[in-house]
């Protein structure tokens, strides 16, 4: 028979030295980890799908308002109305705006989005804007994150399929997973320096679709802004995949201001500006960035104009008219003046905020049907709209205001 084994006091003076040391490690991952700082509540259920609205109502009142500087347009997503201050992204009750989920982080929020039935938020840490955390839009569950060298500022745009997540130096494509599937522009410590085609260049705006990648970018040495259309889902998210990259012909040299209004398909419009030998136009451009027709403007465009992607309608807000463009195609329709931002389809009709409340327009014509009245503290624009159900949407300045 076995003696009893008898431990040493150095024997429990190592065991307590070992424990100590873990606890000690725990606490440090602890403090370091990014769980310290989140805060996670989320829904027992989604809230109930949304009932797509039949007719247009004849008044609209506000109903409640949250702080969003975070988001630059209100966010519908599976149902919940969402928005986003601070480091806190809340999912709200369309009806009540009463809070449904929130998940909150100690670190300011870059940018907040939407896509493929979830949101999509962007935190700021040492590295820039580089901590994208995917949240299920309708109970707030965390889902997929990402952590990457970013820009400090970048600016989140969705078609449906991707995100991009833009700055000035850098630029990233992501897909429903946040899975990278393009990186372009400034690399740090790039593995092959040679992947990126061009160095050096200030990277201006972005448009995707499904099959394309459109960039409007400012590099050294050349006369006006050059338009680089690519595959968005390249066999290395290192190495670009370009269809065609070229200086924008017929912009005066040393004229800025080109934006990109929308991809749909392989086509790309772009803004471009009036310089001495030219009007502002939309010009449309082919898959492999070819020009392939122009459109002269007759309407005033201001510093920051606002694009709106719908189903049905593009609609582009030059910052004081509405420029309608087909929704496949992105030829011009129609311009209306005297809005306030780009609108929103509601019941097969187009809802723009003028200044003394909604205008009520024909989809397909721009023709003004009535106007809602909404009083409003302040008239000027951009305001941006989304419709979730009967009720009405809208973003001014840094908060969501709701209508119904």
């Amino acid at each position: 028979m076995l003696a009893p084994e008898r431990r040493s006091r150095a024997d429990l003076v190592v065991a307590a030295g070992i424990a100590v040391a873990v606890v000690v490690a725990l606490t440090v991952v602890w403090f370091r980890s990014d769980a310290r700082g989140t805060t996670s509540v989320t829904a027992a259920e989604p809230p109930p799908a949304l009932v797509t609205a039949l007719t247009v109502p004849e008044t609209l009142s506000p109903i409640w308002d949250s702080a969003s500087s975070a988001t630059s347009a209100p966010l519908v997503v599976a149902g919940a109305v969402v928005t986003a201050d601070g480091g806190d992204v809340v999912g709200r009750d369309r009806m009540s705006g009463t809070e449904l989920w929130r998940y909150e982080r100690d670190l300011d929020l870059c940018g907040v989005t939407a896509s493929w039935e979830k949101v999509v938020a962007v935190y700021r840490d040492d590295r820039g804007c580089s901590q994208a955390t995917e949240l299920d839009g309708g109970t707030g569950e965390r889902l997929a994150q990402r952590s990457s060298d970013a820009d400090s500022e970048v600016t989140l745009k969705a078609d449906g399929t991707y995100v991009a997540s833009l700055g000035d130096r850098r630029l990233e494509l992501w897909r429903s997973d946040l899975v990278r599937t393009v990186e372009y522009g400034r690399v740090d410590a790039p593995v092959n320096p040679r992947k990126q085609p061009r160095s050096g260049c200030t990277l201006i705006d972005v448009g995707s679709s499904s099959s394309r990648l459109s960039v409007l970018e400012r590099c050294p040495g050349e006369v006006a802004d050059r338009l680089t259309v690519m595959n968005p889902s390249p066999k290395d998210n290192q190495e670009p995949e370009e269809y065609g990259s070229s200086v924008l012909a017929g912009v005066d040299a040393g004229v800025e201001g080109a934006r990109i209004l929308g991809v749909s398909g392989e086509t790309t419009a772009v803004y471009l500006p009036a310089g001495p030998s030219y009007g502002p136009r939309i010009g449309l451009f082919d898959g492999t960035g070819n020009a392939v027709s122009e459109y002269a403007l007759t309407a005033r465009v201001g510093p920051d104009p606002v694009t709106s992607t719908g189903s049905s309608a593009v609609t582009w807000w030059t910052g004081s008219d509405v420029v309608s463009l087909g929704a496949s195609d992105l030829v011009p329709r129609w311009i209306f003046p005297g809005a306030l931002g780009p609108g929103a389809v509601m019941a097969g009709n187009l809802l723009v905020p003028v200044e003394s409340g909604i205008a009520v327009l024909d989809l397909s014509t721009g023709a003004l049907l009535r106007t809602i009245p909404v009083a409003r503290d302040a008239a000027a624009g951009p305001i941006l709209t989304t419709v979730a159900g009967d009720v009405v949407l809208e973003q001014r300045g840094d908060a969501v205001v709701a209508l119904r």
